[in-house]
C-alpha cells in the first residue's frame, strides 16, 4: 500500500521501508515522527486530506543536501556580483508504517518543520471598554479634545527602520508578516528570502540592502 504525503511545501509517494529525505524536521536521530497531512492512502483520496490517516517514519539523521550555486550580476555603471553557495538543511528518514484510519490517536510525535520563518499574523488585541457616557460641560468651559497618543510598538520588538531601506511602511508590511526582530531576519536562509520577496513583493530588496548581514551585527547588539 502507498501513501502520498505533504511535507516542507513538497508531495512525496511512499510505501513501507522507502528512504526519504525531506525539508528540516524538529527531531533527532532514532525519534519516530508521524506526517499528519496525507493526500491519499491507496485508492483513498482526501479533500483534501484522508481524515484519520498517517505515515510514521523513523529519523535516520539530519543531512544537507547537494550545494547550490546562486550567482548575482547588476548591469550597472557601477555594478557589482556576487557568488554564494547554499546547503539545504534535511531530514533522512525511513517510511516504518501507513495508517489508514486511527492515526490521531497513535500517540507518536507529529513530524513538524524546523528553522521556519514565523508568518503568523500578530494577535488582536481586545477592544477597549466604553467609557460611560458623560454630562456635557458649558460650551464657555469647553476644553479642547487632547491629542490622540501615537500606537506603541509590540512588546520585545525591535526597530527595523533601523535596516537600511526600512522606513515605515515595509516596517509595518514585516510587521503584519510576523516579523518584529533582526534575530528572524539574521536566521532567513535563501527559501525564506525567496518566500518574503514573493509574499512582500520586495523585489530583491532583502539581498540588495543586504539586510540578513545587518541584521546579525544588530541582533549581537
Amino acid at each position: 500500500m502507498f501513501a502520498v504525503l505533504k511535507t516542507g511545501g513538497k508531495q512525496y509517494k511512499v510505501r513501507s521501508g522507502d528512504t526519504l529525505r525531506v525539508e528540516k524536521l524538529a527531531a533527532s536521530a532514532g525519534d519516530t515522527v508521524q506526517f499528519n497531512e496525507v493526500l491519499m492512502v491507496g485508492s483513498t483520496v482526501g479533500s483534501p486530506m484522508v481524515d484519520g490517516a498517517g505515515v510514521q517514519a523513523e529519523v535516520i539523521d539530519q543531512i544537507k543536501g547537494n550545494k547550490v550555486i546562486h550567482f548575482v550580476k547588476r548591469r550597472r555603471k557601477h555594478g557589482s556580483k556576487r557568488t554564494k553557495g547554499h546547503r539545504q538543511q534535511l531530514t533522512l528518514l525511513r517510511i516504518t508504517e501507513i495508517l489508514e484510519k486511527g492515526a490521531d490517536k497513535s500517540g507518536v510525535m507529529a513530524a513538524i518543520g524546523a528553522g521556519s520563518v514565523s508568518v503568523a499574523a500578530p494577535a488582536a488585541k481586545p477592544a477597549a471598554k466604553k467609557a460611560a457616557p458623560k454630562k456635557a460641560a458649558p460650551k464657555a468651559e469647553a476644553k479642547p479634545a487632547a491629542k490622540k497618543a501615537a500606537p506603541k510598538a509590540e512588546a520585545g520588538a525591535d526597530d527595523l527602520k533601523t535596516l537600511s531601506g526600512v522606513g515605515p511602511a515595509l516596517e509595518k508590511k514585516l510587521h503584519a508578516a510576523g516579523v518584529t526582530t533582526f534575530a528572524q531576519i539574521a536566521a532567513w536562509t535563501p527559501d525564506d528570502v525567496t518566500a518574503m520577496d514573493e509574499k512582500l513583493s520586495f523585489k530583491g530588496r532583502i539581498d540588495r540592502e543586504g539586510w540578513i548581514d545587518q541584521a546579525k551585527k544588530l541582533a549581537k547588539g
